[in-house]
């Protein structure tokens, strides 16, 4: 098994990895590179450790496609009886056009549009995490245009902090997310005045790639001291949404179990006395993360004067995490050379020097070698590009001895093809 992976999916077999039952290399003939990798076996797996998890309450488990929103995956997720959050109308058109249920879809976010509340409320989406004072007057306003009633959740900022990056926390003071712990009861009570408003929840989310149980529980303390405060000026809320981040192992880190995540939840909803109310989570790193790897070939090794770089074809605009958050991503050898390993960064051909997918790793390589950089299902293709006039990547799933292509790879002519020049 992969050390650095939590993915029940990715092995070596006779000297080279495999997806399931298929070797990589065989996907880079068939496919090139570079090339997404997802493994459905792995997909399904994390996403029954929640639903199993909460298999004995009232529950919804909303998975945040920001972290892979391709089709595919969606539709997979969408069959297995997974709702959604989404954070935008374009996120809600994927969640339609791959079979989810708005019904079961939440709709976050502090910029939502005009235009993308109407869209929502057309599709009869669950409910809108509201962010502050003008999304709820929009809502509103939108709302009563169309003569309906738009069900809101208040996406509480609790001020409780994650031990993360501080490009994802999302729960602190000085984030942009969320209405501030003390302004919540003054716009829930606002809420409930308002004729086209119907108060159905409360909501948090302190951010992203969290590696300890505590923050989940100390947040869940200060929205549950909410809900009984709601409680006592009579709005009873159907449920509470404690929002999602938990981390996946990149290199050594040691994250909770979803199942150890949602035991100690469960156990401060049932101390509190909430344990009747519907509980939802909205996971997306842990579904997807460890689920699929950027399959890429190193073009050439050029050895410099202080370092070595294995220049490969994939690139910063392919995995954007290294060059934005300093992030560490596992890269393996796809068939491990037996010779003694150099020290070399795995860098792309854009023209940035922060274009690098790993630095300092001891590495076999040659030029023509395949490598995976691991635990690359979430957060990659999703933010990928087309800087440096770059195609995106094919992406497919693996299913047992069956390989989907479920993106493909991007042309030239499609990178201009809604360009013109000026007469």
């Amino acid at each position: 098994m992969i050390a650095a992976s939590r993915s029940l999916a990715f092995e070596f077999r006779a000297g080279a990895l495999y997806c399931e039952g298929v070797s990589l290399e065989s996907i880079g003939q068939r496919f090139g590179t570079p090339t997404y990798v997802y493994s459905k076996q792995a997909i399904l797996h994390a996403y029954d450790a929640y639903a199993k998890s909460l298999a004995a309450r009232t529950s919804l488990i909303c998975y945040a496609m920001k972290a892979n929103s391709n089709l595919a995956v969606l539709n997979l997720l969408a069959r297995a009886g997974s709702g959604f959050d989404i954070v935008s109308g374009g996120e809600l058109a994927r969640v339609i056009a791959a079979g989810g249920v708005p019904q079961k879809t939440v709709f976050s976010g502090v910029g939502k549009s005009e235009v993308e509340i109407e869209q929502a409320l057309r599709a009869n989406i669950l409910c809108f995490n509201l962010e502050s004072v003008p999304e709820l007057e929009m809502i509103q306003r939108v709302a009563a245009r169309l003569d309906t009633c738009a069900r809101i959740s208040v996406r509480v900022n609790p001020d409780v902090d994650p031990k993360t990056h501080p490009y994802i926390a999302t729960g602190l003071k000085g984030n942009k997310f969320g209405v501030a712990y003390a302004d919540t009861l003054p716009l829930y009570r606002r809420a409930a005045q308002m004729a086209h408003i119907e108060v159905i929840g409360i909501d948090c989310h302190i951010g992203s790639q969290i590696t300890a149980v505590t923050p989940y529980v100390d947040a869940a303390d200060r929205i549950l001291d909410l809900v009984d405060a709601l409680e006592r000026e009579g709005m009873r809320l159907s449920h509470i949404d404690f929002g999602g981040g938990l981390g996946i192992r990149y290199r050594d880190e040691t994250p909770p179990s979803a199942g150890a995540l949602i035991a100690s939840v469960l156990a401060r909803i049932d101390a509190r006395g909430h344990g009747a109310k519907t509980i939802m989570f909205e996971p997306g790193r842990s579904i997807v993360g460890d689920a699929g790897v950027l399959l890429t070939r190193a073009n050439i090794v050029k050895h410099g004067a202080e370092r070595n770089f294995a220049v490969v074809d994939a690139a910063m605009n392919d995995l954007l995490r290294p060059a934005l958050y300093g992030a560490w991503m596992d890269v393996h050898p796809v068939r491990p050379r037996t010779q003694t390993p150099i020290v070399v960064d795995v860098v792309g051909p854009i023209c940035e020097s922060g274009d690098w997918l790993a630095r300092d790793r001891d590495l076999a390589v040659e030029a023509g070698d395949l490598l995976a950089v691991m635990s690359a299902g979430a957060y990659a293709m999703a933010m990928a590009s087309n800087y440096n006039s770059r195609p995106r990547a094919a992406e497919v799933v693996v299913d047992g001895d069956d390989v989907y292509c479920v993106r493909q790879r991007e042309t030239i002519d499609e990178l201009f093809a809604r360009e013109s020049t000026l007469p």
